[in-house]
């Protein structure tokens, strides 16, 4: 099927994914069950790899349309937020065609998905496989351009341990070294000191943006053309305060779960029965089940003392928690394009230009590119056209143009 019918009709396909997410992602059948297991040592650099396995990428559940490309599951070595070896896995996809576009060396492309939920079933890698990732058709159009590319599934999503969701440090890292492991993995024949971008939207985009921030200092010798960033959650107490009872209050849940493991804080101790209960579900759950069962609920009515959570995002130890998490305190190595929605209903604007203001003023080249489409969804897909062509010209080696002089 030719690539360009083959993208459009999957667009107006994927809001077909939802319903079908209802019921948990199964990994593939042939899937070796031990794959996600930690194992007993690992090894003694940040990206090197642990094990990998060929996997497939599939764009609906039916199984009814395969990328072209050759695909690898991974599990390569990481660190968390306190310096300590993690197992992170992903999947790298190398295009069948040859590259084609400009330098001799095949790019490689870091896609950092959104929102997946908490559940180990929600692993970008087991969704992949599987037909039901719903940024399936995104990815797909990197691969079409003839980049390589590689997903991280994070910190806890298919490993062992809670995913460790919205904590910057973390998600940034494992980002990072996803480059690393792909680059490291003969199997996938992606040049090993090639030009590299990076690009993800929503919890993507505070990966993709954390990564810009770290990349110059943790990660020096990846050749970084640029970054897309798009609606960053880069305050969370504002994005917080956005979510408590929207349809997407699963996403203020996952939130407190991510934060508390990865600064070792009891959840538990702020909510009543009720609120453990929920929390409990979150956990096990993806990201269409919990905007299913707790869209539209209050925080309030899950706390022992009755009042928001986000009265508790104030006090300590969440206050360190959520302030760590800011973004635009440190300068990008790399030009980045920040792209945010004047109408998204879960990341607001302000938010997401917040970010790039304070990149701007620490002398970062930033191009920010405000749209109008109706909702967080809408907004995504009206900023991959532009991603696209940014990411374009960053590997064709054309000057990035900052927007910095009118923000």
């Amino acid at each position: 099927m030719h690539w360009r019918r083959l993208l459009t009709a999957t667009v107006a396909a994927a809001t077909l994914v939802a319903p079908i997410q209802l019921a948990a992602p199964m990994a593939n059948a042939d899937e070796s069950p031990s794959f996600y297991d930690t194992p007993t040592s690992l090894p003694a650099a940040n990206g090197d790899l642990v094990r990998s396995e060929p996997s497939d990428f599939y764009l609906d559940p039916l199984h009814a349309i395969e990328v072209d490309a050759s695909v690898q599951r991974i599990m390569y070595r990481s660190t968390d937020r306190n310096d300590t070896p993690i197992a992170v896995t992903g999947t790298v996809i190398t295009p069948d065609k040859a590259w084609s576009g400009p330098g001799r060396q095949r790019p490689v492309v870091a896609y950092a998905v959104g929102t997946q939920g908490l559940g180990d079933q929600c692993a970008p890698s087991r969704q992949l496989s599987g037909g039901s990732e719903y940024e399936g058709v995104f990815i797909a159009g990197l691969v079409a351009r003839g980049y390589g590319v590689v997903v991280t599934d994070y910190q806890g999503l298919g490993t062992e341990g809670t995913h460790t969701y919205m904590s910057r440090e973390v998600q940034g890292r494992a980002v990072l070294d996803s480059i690393r492991a792909a680059q490291r993995l003969s199997a996938a024949n992606l040049p090993d000191a090639g030009p590299v971008a990076i690009t993800g939207y929503s919890q993507g985009g505070g990966a993709a943006a954390s990564a810009a921030e770290l990349a110059g200092s943790y990660s020096p010798e990846l050749k970084v053309k640029g970054v897309v960033a798009g609606a960053i959650p880069a305050d969370l107490a504002k994005v917080a305060e956005n979510l408590d009872g929207s349809l997407y209050f699963g996403f203020l849940g996952y939130a407190v779960a991510g934060l508390a493991e990865s600064y070792d804080i009891d959840a538990d101790s702020y909510l009543n029965a009720k609120g453990i209960e929920g929390m409990d579900a979150l956990e096990g759950q993806c990201l269409f089940d919990s905007i299913a069962q707790f869209g539209f609920t209050k925080s309030k009515t899950l706390t022992k003392d009755g009042r928001p959570i986000t009265d508790s995002l104030s006090q300590e130890p969440l206050r360190t928690a959520v302030a760590e998490q800011l973004i635009g305190n440190r300068k990008p190595s790399a030009p980045v394009l920040v792209t945010q929605s004047v109408l998204d209903d879960v990341i607001p604007y302000d938010v997401g230009r917040g970010a790039a203001v304070r990149w701007c003023d620490r002398g970062a080249t930033v191009r920010f590119a405000t749209n109008f489409a109706p909702t967080h969804v809408g907004g995504a897909i009206r900023s991959y056209p532009e991603a696209f062509a940014f990411l374009e010209a960053r590997f064709a080696g054309l000057p990035a143009v900052s927007s910095c002089w009118r923000l």
